[in-house]
């Protein structure tokens, strides 16, 4: 079981990691903004040109994709919170052996939900 001190830690890792995937969410959402004000306009940096359209249209898909990812590890760190408030004593326990992951792992990784051997038989399976 975890003590009390490491559990403060893993929660100040989990609120430090989420302060930065919200920031990212922010800076996806305002660069989204001003991508959609600058085309609005004559001034737009592209022109007209195919080229040029699908070069946009590439970056548009990056950034998406980026959020997409960002907002997925922002849930996991959510999860992560909820059974740290919800059952600090089972905190950081593996969900496929129930055994307790090591602090090093969860120092590196505080969202984990399985331990690093437990991990591994699941991706030699492929899942």
């Amino acid at each position: 079981m975890l003590t009390k001190a490491q559990l403060d830690h893993l929660e100040q890792r989990l609120l430090e990691e989420r302060a930065k995937a919200l920031r990212a969410l922010g800076l996806f959402d305002a660069m989204t903004k001003a991508d959609r004000e600058a085309g609005d306009t004559d001034f737009s940096a592209y022109t007209d040109h195919m080229a040029d359209q699908g070069t946009e249209s590439m970056e548009r898909e990056k950034a998406a994709l980026f959020a997409t990812k960002e907002g997925r590890y922002l849930y996991r760190l959510e999860e992560a919170l909820r059974r740290l408030y919800n059952d600090p004593e089972n905190f950081g326990r593996c969900h496929g052996t129930g055994k307790m992951i090591a602090f090093e792992r969860l120092d590196a990784l505080p969202h984990a939900r399985y331990s690093i051997d437990y991990k591994r038989e699941l991706e030699k399976k492929g899942e």
